[in-house]
């Protein structure tokens, strides 16, 4: 899988080179590749926002510079010349649709990933109406909170999505049992040593009874899930 990142702030990417993300880059499993926005800029200052129109506070990321990284990074992609078969480009908003396990993992079968930090107040919504004529556009958001920018929240979808590539993760059959894979919370965990500090492993999962021990397991995934979650259960 590609993954192309777009930012005024590639810095902030360097933590991919650690990791299950880092081993699967440098296995050859992910291909991701981090841009500088101002690279595409054309005046001294390397300007990339504008006062908004319309007024308002803040500022808005200008189009131009965006319409040449994602037409320089679309280029490059080996394929069909329409949108469908361009790269899938993702705008981390919190104007956006729900980020959930099941967008990261429809995401996973993806071959090439655009994903485009936006800054300031964000970017100009032309921006968007443009990238769909080169590609498949998701405006997409973490949770109901606004961060600075769009690199925390690409940076979470990044992890969330590469670590469902196959290959990425050693053991496959870990990512089945995870929290949010059946739609509910993941099960509660234990090591060694079985007592600690007064605290014991539940009696069920010392038995070595493979059926009594899923049947545990079940009933805490959903107890869990309806204390913490229970939005999941009506879903």
């Amino acid at each position: 899988m590609r993954i192309d990142v777009v930012t005024i702030f590639p810095a902030f990417f360097d933590v991919l080179e650690v990791s299950l993300l880092g081993r699967a880059r440098g296995a050859g499993l992910l291909d991701i590749r981090v841009h500088d926005l101002r690279d595409h800029t054309t005046d001294r200052h390397r300007t990339v926002d504008d006062t908004p129109y319309g007024g308002g506070a803040g500022m808005v990321m200008k189009p131009e510079p965006w319409a040449q990284s994602l037409d320089a990074i679309a280029a490059e992609q080996e394929g069909g010349e329409d949108a469908a078969s361009g790269p899938l480009f993702v705008f981390p908003s919190p104007a956006g649709e729900r980020f959930t396990q099941s967008v990261a993992r429809e995401w996973s079968a993806e071959q090439h990933i655009v994903f485009g930090c936006g800054r300031y107040e964000g970017i100009d919504e032309r921006v968007f109406a443009y990238a769909s004529t080169i590609g498949r556009v998701r405006l997409v958001s973490l949770g109901d909170y606004v961060l600075n920018g769009g690199e925390v929240a690409a940076m979470a979808m990044i992890e969330a999505v590469g670590r469902l590539v196959p290959g990425v993760v050693g053991n496959p059959e870990s990512l089945v049992e995870e929290s949010h894979e059946d739609g509910l919370l993941e099960y509660p965990s234990y090591t060694k040593p079985a007592s600690w500090r007064g605290y014991d492993v539940p009696d069920v999962l010392l038995s070595g009874h493979h059926g009594r021990v899923a049947d545990w397991r079940r009933g805490q995934q959903v107890e869990r899930t309806r204390l913490r979650r229970p939005d999941l259960l009506s879903e």
